[in-house]
């Protein structure tokens, strides 16, 4: 009798922990698909945005630069100008280049480790 109810305690605690288990890997595909979809549309939105960004600064560029041109007496010498403005600004952005990981880290972090949240 005893060695009964210790078998059926033993293939309950076997239930139980397959159960544990099913229901861990659920909800870390559910979590990663979670984390999954959160990037992608982030990524797509900042993709998009930001082709439009650049659409606008070319245009701007060209714009600038032939106003440049006219009033030095020679376009080429306006797209010079733009151009070499450019380049500072990259080599700014170059310069401060490490100070993006902490925000993006932050960002991204929030998204893989947040707890709870909206279940």
């Amino acid at each position: 009798m005893a060695f009964e109810n210790l078998k059926e305690g033993i293939a309950d605690v076997d239930s139980n922990i397959k159960e544990y288990v099913g229901s861990n890997v659920e909800y870390f595909q559910l979590k990663s698909f979670k984390v999954l979809m959160k990037s992608i549309t982030s990524l797509t939105k900042i993709l998009l945005l930001g082709a439009i960004i650049l659409v606008t600064i070319l245009m701007l560029s060209f714009a600038a630069s032939y106003s440049i041109g006219q009033a030095l007496g020679n376009t080429y010498y306006g797209f010079l100008v733009v151009g070499l403005f450019f380049v500072i600004i990259s080599f700014i952005v170059y310069l401060f280049r490490n100070k993006l990981d902490k925000p993006l880290l932050k960002k991204f972090s929030k998204f893989y480790f947040e707890k709870y949240e909206n279940n």
